[in-house]
């Protein structure tokens, strides 16, 4: 089993940062494939990046590229979104989702576990 636990939301202006935080439990954290997925009100879930259990490899949605940035240490069981010239349309409540097989999916379903969601508003 593995618990996640979201951390680093909050409001900031358009054109401002912030940094995400997924703590995740269980030992084997470290071989799970993560991603982070973001649902704005009234709108489906949408997938914005994944990471390899090694880091190695990255995947992001179009609308982010060049603007986030998905790390993880395995050392401390922790996945990290940079989130770099946010826009309004960023606004949503982020989740954090680990997936057994160690490579990369953009599908929701694909996803064993998930955190609880943290909010993250940008204003005009």
């Amino acid at each position: 089993q593995v618990q996640l636990v979201e951390s680093g939301g909050g409001l900031v202006q358009a054109g401002g940062s912030l940094r995400l935080s997924c703590a995740a439990s269980g030992r084997t954290f470290s071989r799970y494939a993560t991603g982070w997925f973001r649902q704005a009100p009234g709108k489906d879930r949408e997938f914005v990046a994944a990471i390899t259990w090694s880091g190695f490899s990255t995947y992001y949605t179009y609308s982010v590229k060049g603007r986030f940035s998905i790390s993880r240490d395995n050392a401390t069981n922790t996945v990290y979104l940079q989130m770099n010239s946010l826009k309004p349309e960023d606004t949503a409540v982020y989740y954090c989702a680990a997936r057994v097989p160690v490579s990369i999916a953009t599908d929701w379903n694909e996803y064993d576990y998930w955190g609880q969601g943290t909010q993250v508003t940008v204003s005009s």
